[in-house]
């Protein structure tokens, strides 16, 4: 065999390699890190939620949820993006950052993860702190006349926190080292806000998981239809008004 075959051969073998590594890191490294990353904000959430015996009302719930975000985005955002939650890879999608072939996966993975994270959390409690928390279930919603506000709240608070994730993580013009924190933040303000109204739940893996684990399924819809509706609000924006060159569809 030449000279030239042989490398010609090497480049092929290394070429091929280079397929493999990017199939496995673009399809099974991401969705494993978005399972783990929400599994990871589920069980510290809940667990915040669960053993709230002191009584610090939304403060304890609000920052562990915005640490476990900012840190999650922190360690992830490098291979999948760090997003975590359906509305976000919706929002994502919707503009431009996310391969459309991934969304479902992605989807499917955060819930998985919050399932993960809702069992942990439910396996290191007691039963008694567990049945009183309703398992860190979103059952804010005690009565039908909460629903329009709780459904309003779930849309404005998603939407501020997916325009935080645009704006600081993938929008060219405005993205930041800070996004991380900025993310994070975000969840705390929101859940400080509009935790007493809707639960400020702004994550449909994150309702998932502890509705699956505790078998509380009241008004479930309401954190699926807020959020989804929050990210088509947000990738309107994104892509009419506020998005870089690519991402805007209009006066380019």
């Amino acid at each position: 065999m030449s000279r030239m075959s042989i490398e010609e051969e090497d480049a092929k073998e290394k070429n091929c390699n280079s397929k493999t590594v990017s199939v496995y890191e673009k399809y099974v490294q991401s969705c494993f890190a978005e399972l783990l990353g929400a599994a990871f904000i589920v069980f510290t959430g809940c667990l915040s939620v669960i053993e709230n015996v002191e009584g610090t009302g939304r403060l304890q719930p609000a920052v562990t949820h915005g640490f476990a975000v900012g840190i999650s985005v922190a360690i992830f955002e490098n291979i999948s993006g760090g997003h975590f939650n359906p509305a976000v890879s919706l929002n994502v999608c919707l503009i431009g950052g996310l391969n459309f072939m991934l969304l479902i996966p992605y989807c499917v993975s955060q819930l998985c993860g919050g399932l993960v994270g809702a069992a942990l959390a439910k396996a290191v409690t007691t039963n008694e702190n567990f049945a009183n928390a309703s398992g860190a279930a979103i059952n804010i919603i005690t009565a039908d006349d909460q629903i329009t506000r709780a459904v309003v709240a779930e849309i404005i608070l998603t939407s501020l926190l997916l325009l935080t994730v645009s704006m600081g993580a993938i929008n060219e013009k405005s993205r930041t080292p800070l996004a991380p924190f900025s993310i994070g933040l975000t969840v705390t303000t929101c859940i400080l806000a509009g935790g007493d109204i809707s639960g400020a739940c702004m994550n449909p893996a994150r309702a998932f998981g502890p509705a699956v684990v505790s078998g509380i399924w009241a008004y479930h819809w309401v954190y699926w239809v807020g959020p989804i509706v929050a990210a088509f609000i947000i990738g309107a924006l994104l892509r009419l008004l506020l998005g870089d060159n690519k991402i805007r569809l209009f006066l380019k």
